[in-house]
């Protein structure tokens, strides 16, 4: 039934998703929403970015071919925030995985061989903006190195190009605070915060949400893997990178020092594209079924436990 309405790419289907998302965000978010003008902006600021999240995740796919023509991606996008509602309320994170995805895009593109050094400082760029916002984020430059490995294996000029991108980002940050501060580098701007302590997991209600979340991924990922021979050869490449994006994603929830959730946030993106690759091409269409039925009612039985 549900895969069923989101099998194809219609308006009201991203429609769909913008409102359960914003339904979501009016509930998690009630208590600032209401209160003093500046977290109520700040508040609307988060769901904008939000939204266009969703947006640009289905301009990354529909751009690159990364998935048949349906609204499976932007779905399980909306889904694992009903799951993880605590991503809506972290600036820095949301600003920080926009970044990511402005230079995912930008890597994902190079199959098309046209303006590889263009796109190459842009992911740098991307890449060390998004480092300013949370710091782990930076773990997400080895994806510049695997698509170097693809796309540029004997160019040594390409391989210099992401780091210029990076230096630009540092260069600019160090004009702003020179003007602004007077001074070259604020504590605050690389604030290197990590956490291995996972008591904070111990509630019934997060565990069930990783349960789902990390068999279903374990699957998926399995699965995606041995469709990949069967993908277009141009488009390989692509797939890898979405692959190690959720990889690098899960290290940077797992080090994390916020334990609440929305540190997987990263995970959402690069989850949503295998899902929608894996619903497409399961033919049994119960088991497509229980794997979204599942992402709808986990966060429903967490709130009874």
């Amino acid at each position: 039934m549900i895969t069923s309405i989101f099998s194809k790419s219609k308006p009201i289907n991203f429609i769909i998703v913008v409102v359960f998302v914003i339904l979501i965000f009016v509930i998690s978010s009630v208590d600032v929403l209401f209160n003093e003008f500046n977290e109520t902006s700040k508040a609307f600021i988060r769901l904008i970015v939000v939204l266009f999240l969703i947006f640009l995740l289905d301009f990354i796919i529909s751009k690159n071919n990364l998935a048949k023509k349906n609204s499976y991606a932007i779905m399980t996008f909306g889904l694992l925030f009903g799951m993880f509602p605590e991503a809506l309320k972290h600036s820095n994170f949301l600003f920080a995985n926009l970044f990511i995805l402005f230079a995912l895009r930008r890597l994902i593109s190079l199959h098309s061989n046209l303006h590889i050094k263009k796109k190459l400082f842009d992911a740098g760029f991307w890449i060390m903006l998004a480092t300013l916002f949370y710091f782990w984020a930076i773990l997400f430059f080895a994806l510049v190195i695997v698509a170097l490995i693809y796309h540029s294996q004997n160019d040594v000029k390409n391989t210099i190009i992401p780091f210029v991108g990076v230096a630009t980002v540092i260069v600019l940050l160090l004009v702003y605070n020179t003007i602004v501060y007077n001074t070259f580098i604020r504590p605050s701007n690389l604030e290197r915060f990590a956490s291995l302590d996972y008591t904070p997991y111990n509630s019934k209600a997060l565990i069930l949400k990783f349960t789902v979340l990390f068999a279903s991924f374990i699957w998926i990922v399995i699965y995606f893997f041995r469709t990949l021979p069967d993908k277009n050869k141009k488009l390989r490449p692509s797939y890898f990178l979405i692959a190690w994006a959720s990889i690098i994603a899960v290290l940077v929830g797992i080090i994390a020092p916020v334990k609440n959730g929305s540190e997987f946030l990263f995970l959402f993106a690069p989850f949503s594209i295998i899902m929608a690759n894996y619903i497409e091409v399961v033919s049994e269409r119960w088991f497509k079924e229980v794997f979204i039925t599942l992402l709808i009612i986990t966060p429903i039985i967490s709130l009874l436990l």
